[in-house]
């Protein structure tokens, strides 16, 4: 950055910059739709590999985490009066729908499918953790946070044991999943 750029930083928040109470509601926007989205891809992937596949243990196992996840942004939201993304609907369908597809390619597929999306959650949830760092009131928020990005991590991990990168198309299904994933997330902190 030049040096005019940090003295006109130093002076103060630029037009459009969002304050930390803007910040935090967006963030817990965009949490409380991700922990949605994710419930709804186990859901899919459960309901085509069905409750005897040896890999619905570990589903559901992870499906439960981001149950606990949603539970806690569900609070969170309501605490602190932030409105949730009106693309709720929309992900509600489109997160049980990715779930199920992926599914219907077989598990490994399934597995690819959360790979890219917890790829994406960890950048996300990294930049939210910077951010808080940031904010000596929200040291609680940013625990929270921190907290559920190593249950994503350990989702990653699953992923890869379990033959996600095995599957076809792996680079593919990762691009594209990554890509919607990171539009889920631009939009839901929006809308």
């Amino acid at each position: 950055m030049t040096s005019a750029a940090n003295e006109t930083r130093e002076k103060g928040p630029l037009p459009g910059d969002l304050t930390p109470d803007e910040a935090v509601s967006r963030m817990l926007r965009v949490d409380h739709a991700g922990e949605h989205g994710a419930v709804r891809i186990y859901a899919g992937q459960l309901a085509v590999l069905g409750d005897r596949h040896p890999m619905a243990p570990a589903i559901r196992a992870m499906a439960e985490q981001e149950r606990t996840h949603l539970e806690t942004f569900d609070r969170l939201i309501v605490e602190r009066r932030v409105r949730p993304t009106a693309l709720s609907p929309l992900w509600h369908i489109a997160g049980y729908a990715l779930g199920a597809a992926t599914a219907l390619l077989g598990p490994k597929a399934a597995m690819a499918c959360t790979v890219a999306v917890e790829e994406e959650i960890d950048r996300h949830y990294a930049r939210q953790v910077e951010a808080l760092a940031s904010m000596p009131n929200e040291a609680p928020l940013r625990d929270t946070v921190e907290a559920f990005r190593a249950d994503e991590l350990e989702h990653e991990r699953i992923g890869r044991e379990n033959g996600a990168e095995d599957a076809p198309g792996f680079p593919v299904l990762r691009a594209v999943i990554g890509a919607g994933s990171r539009l889920a997330i631009w939009l839901s902190q929006r809308v």
